[in-house]
């Protein structure tokens, strides 16, 4: 029998980061879409137009990490990993405690980028610190781990958060100031969680640098591209990367906002994205056990056909109990793919170097998401007002764009394919 994989201090320190975290994920899928939505029916914003603005405020915080994500990256890999990342954090954590104090649809927005930003910006330098945390052979479970327990860690906030929004009436305060504590909560989570890892993180692969820090970190950025399109099967499998999580993120993102533009009811949109937290939880450590069993690329794979599989059942949604069954779907694959993906470029990278890679992998995957929000805001709306009629099915506009991501899935599994053969091949 199998002995069970004992997780070591610094492990268990870098899984909680991931519990941390996840609360503002989930707040970002949930609640927030509902509060925006809120905010800009009061200002007169009719609900299609809702969804391509929020699409829109989604590409432009995505650029923004776009920008910053490889310059985090090659910092990463010098002895300032810890330090900087931990002043993402704080940008994190105090945008969103900022956005409570606002009620302008406008400026809500702004502040929105500014926290995803942090937020994202903390995942460069977090993901990069897997390959020192564990080893190659744990890498997989680990990093599954850290997602299983940042999905059901994030579910005790977000149930606080949620009651409060829901029965604010009987705490006595209106739906604005339940929300203000609401992103207090999440923001305070998020800051004690992340204080293990900066306690126990000790960095141990860097990068000597050369000259001025700033200048040697666009030198070494640009080594990082001509590198990377060097090495094909990494240069491959960062393009797949880009596809197919591009779809995964825009799901994710967007759920509760495409749920709102369909005129679904918000408590029910809310109970079924927590339903996807719970569900997620155990399927994320199966995929991570499986990856002991099976070729990690192979599961990746099965992630991304079941991942365009959903996609067109969500093309056609227009009910909430169909809404629900979404859900439990994305909830089963969503970890798997996310901590495979992860893992997957950890081992195919030097340790030494996972900063500048891992930023690359940021451009590739949040950074990038830009493509499939874009995507869906644009396509949502120039079909404003369309109705297409299947027999008794009627497709919106809503329902069209997001048909659309499922264009990203295909293209990124058969140019993964091409890069796992690339990746076996130099492996033998």
């Amino acid at each position: 029998m199998k002995k069970k994989m004992k997780l070591t201090p610094l492990e268990k320190s870098w899984i909680l980061y991931d519990i941390g975290n996840s609360a503002f994920t989930l707040l970002v899928s949930t609640l927030i879409p509902i509060y925006f939505n809120a905010l800009a029916g009061s200002a007169g914003i009719n609900e299609d137009m809702y969804l391509s603005y929020w699409g829109y405020a989604g590409s432009i915080s995505t650029v923004l990490v776009a920008i910053i994500a490889p310059l985090c990256g090659t910092m990463s890999d010098r002895k300032i990993k810890k330090p900087i990342f931990l002043l993402t954090v704080i940008l994190g954590c105090v945008a969103c405690v900022a956005l409570g104090l606002t009620t302008h649809w406008l400026f809500f927005l702004g502040i929105f980028v500014l926290a995803k930003v942090g937020f994202h910006s903390s995942i460069v330098f977090y993901d990069s610190m897997l390959p020192e945390v564990t080893t190659d052979e744990r890498m997989d479970n680990v990093s599954s781990l850290g997602y299983a327990f940042g999905y059901i860690g994030s579910v005790i906030p977000f149930v606080i958060c949620l009651v409060l929004v829901l029965m604010c009436d009987k705490f006595g305060m209106t739906m604005g100031q339940a929300m203000t504590v609401a992103f207090l909560v999440t923001a305070v989570w998020w800051a004690i969680f992340s204080m293990p890892l900066l306690k126990k993180y000790k960095q141990t692969a860097f990068v000597e640098k050369n000259g001025s820090r700033m200048a040697d970190t666009f030198r070494q950025l640009y080594r990082t591209f001509k590198d990377a399109k060097k090495e094909k099967h990494i240069f491959l499998y960062l393009i797949a990367f880009f596809f197919f999580i591009n779809g995964v993120y825009t799901i994710i993102d967007m759920a509760t906002a495409y749920g709102s533009a369909l005129g679904l009811d918000s408590t029910g949109l809310l109970l079924a994205l927590l339903v996807t937290q719970i569900v997620a939880f155990p399927f994320a450590i199966i995929f991570g056990r499986l990856s002991a069993k099976f070729d990690t690329g192979l599961l990746i794979k099965v992630c991304i056909i079941c991942y365009t599989c959903i996609t067109a059942f969500g093309m056609f949604l227009n009910f909430l109990w169909q809404f629900w069954m979404l859900a439990v779907m994305v909830g089963m694959f969503q970890g798997g793919v996310q901590a495979l993906s992860r893992s997957y470029l950890g081992k195919i990278i030097p340790a030494e170097r996972s900063g500048e890679f891992y930023g690359l992998m940021d451009i590739c995957g949040k950074g990038a998401s830009f493509v499939g929000t874009t995507l869906v805001a644009f396509v949502n709306q120039i079909a404003a007002d369309v109705e297409i009629h299947i027999g008794v099915i009627t497709l919106k506009n809503a329902n069209l764009a997001v048909g659309a991501l499922i264009i990203l899935f295909i293209i990124g599994y058969f140019i993964f394919c091409k890069a796992d053969k690339l990746n076996k091949a130099r492996a033998n």
